[in-house]
């Protein structure tokens, strides 16, 4: 029953404790199997939340939550088809069931949506939405008193009054948004996929963990440790999408001062800069709803170019997930990854986007159900193979908004404080200088926000899955 309460409070940390002992007393108790399911649900182990509702089953198959505990597992791993088949037995045990039917259609709908969009994909001549739209001649209408770019190009004036506009709740004009995109996919589509910079003694660089969609907490950072500029490097270490409902601002913020100081505000891509997870977790959503699915596909276009990892003095590297699912990666193998792609289920680049850190040796099954996670000896080896001192990498809610793991040699930042409206965690970021490249670390809290909750645009399964 305490079990119960804790979860029913949101501490799904110490649920999934208590839920972890009630099973070692009583392991044949499908109920317990999935609530802790639903717990790592809520904590984004998405490998785990479905290793519990298939036990749930097992141990009993007439269990009905078990299979929706499945599906929403399945779903939120972009494992539609798998999810239907739960959702199918769920409407056949209990075909009076409003929500069961509702989730089964919208799980049906999105099946075929991906079996149609794969038919169509395979037309080898797959063109840019670049080439379909008219940008030149998109007129901005007369009563449109918002922010626009000066002779097609970012300033910093620009810039200013757009996050003003955006702090109203504004929207920017479609025309400059497409300017935006257009520009910034010309500018990271020369880059590499492992950035590689250099800070002088004096320098220092910011980096920043994940953001989703927290374009409010974003505006607090930029208060607190200045604007962007070329004297004021920044790298923002993926995810700045999905989750937060305004995800559309801090992406076009983030994609503004890239444009404005392309050699010294950089982006990498997060596990969730990828269609799946935008189709789910609302950004695909929030762009339908403020522009158009045309201007969505756009996006997913520009995101399949932005770089995988950073080198910072050839001594630290920074990445959005982690290390790899195998010994003896080089730096090498990182600089020739055709990233322009959504990322394969396996290799390197999926590692780079989605593996975690565990406090053991070796490497064991990923909580999440996609990679792997990494122990410091898996660290230590890689470090020393290529020279290099330590890792940063986000990707993980961590409380302080920082952990320093595997004896200072693995570094997560996260930089989305009070996560989702509800974990009540810090933000941080880091800070590097050329001098030293010892991490020191900056924790601020999550400022207030308009009244729009998180995941508004998420898909509905999302949204109601974790029922």
């Amino acid at each position: 029953a305490s079990a119960g309460l804790i979860l029913m409070k949101k501490d799904y940390e110490n649920a999934i404790k208590y839920y972890t002992e009630a099973l070692e007393l009583n392991p044949s108790n499908a109920i317990y199997y999935s609530n802790r399911s639903l717990a790592y649900l809520r904590t984004e182990c998405y490998g785990y939340a479905l290793a519990d509702a298939t036990k749930a089953l097992e141990v009993d198959k007439n269990y009905i939550k078990g299979y929706y505990r499945r599906a929403t597992s399945n779903m939120a791993l972009g494992k539609f088809k798998a999810a239907l088949k739960d959702y199918e037995t769920v409407v056949r045990v209990r075909p009076n069931d409003k929500d069961a039917r509702m989730k089964y259609q919208e799980c049906n709908k999105i099946v075929k949506q991906k079996a149609f969009e794969r038919a169509i994909a395979s037309d080898e001549t797959k063109k840019s939405v670049v080439d379909s739209l008219d940008i030149e001649n998109m007129t901005i209408e007369d009563d449109y008193t918002g922010p626009k770019l000066e002779d097609g190009k970012v300033t910093l004036k620009f810039m200013k009054e757009m996050m003003d506009w955006f702090k109203d709740q504004k929207k920017l004009h479609r025309k400059c948004a497409y300017q935006i995109l257009v520009q910034v996919k010309d500018v990271l589509s020369k880059l590499p996929s492992l950035v590689e910079i250099t800070l002088k003694e004096t320098e220092k660089i910011t980096i920043c963990g994940d953001t989703h969609g927290q374009y409010y907490d974003l505006l607090n950072i930029f208060k607190l440790n200045g604007l962007p500029s070329d004297t004021n490097p920044y790298l923002f270490n993926g995810d700045f999408v999905d989750r937060g409902s305004f995800s559309v601002e801090v992406i076009l913020t983030l994609f503004g001062f890239k444009l404005l100081y392309p050699n010294n505000f950089h982006l990498l891509r997060g596990n969730h800069e990828t269609d799946n997870m935008n189709q789910m977790y609302g950004f695909e959503g929030e762009v339908k709803a403020k522009y158009t699915a045309q201007m969505f596909q756009l996006f997913s276009e520009v995101f399949q170019w932005l770089p995988l990892a950073q080198c910072i003095n050839n001594k630290v590297l920074v990445m959005h997930g982690g290390l790899f699912s195998e010994d003896g990666v080089t730096l090498e193998d990182l600089r020739k990854i055709d990233r322009n792609r959504q990322p394969p289920d396996s290799g390197p680049m999926c590692d780079l986007l989605w593996s975690d850190p565990q406090p053991q040796n070796g490497r064991s099954i990923s909580k999440r159900g996609v990679s792997c996670q990494f122990g410091p000896d898996v660290t230590e080896r890689f470090l020393e193979q290529n020279k290099l001192d330590f890792i940063v990498r986000s990707h993980e809610v961590k409380a302080e908004g920082y952990e320093v793991t595997h004896s200072g040699k693995c570094i997560t930042v996260f930089s989305a404080p009070n996560y989702c409206d509800q974990m009540g965690n810090k933000g941080a970021y880091i800070h590097l200088r050329g001098s030293d490249l010892k991490p020191e670390f900056h924790q601020f809290t999550a400022v207030p926000h308009p009244n729009v909750k998180p995941m508004a645009y998420a898909n509905t399964l999302m949204q109601l899955g974790m029922m």
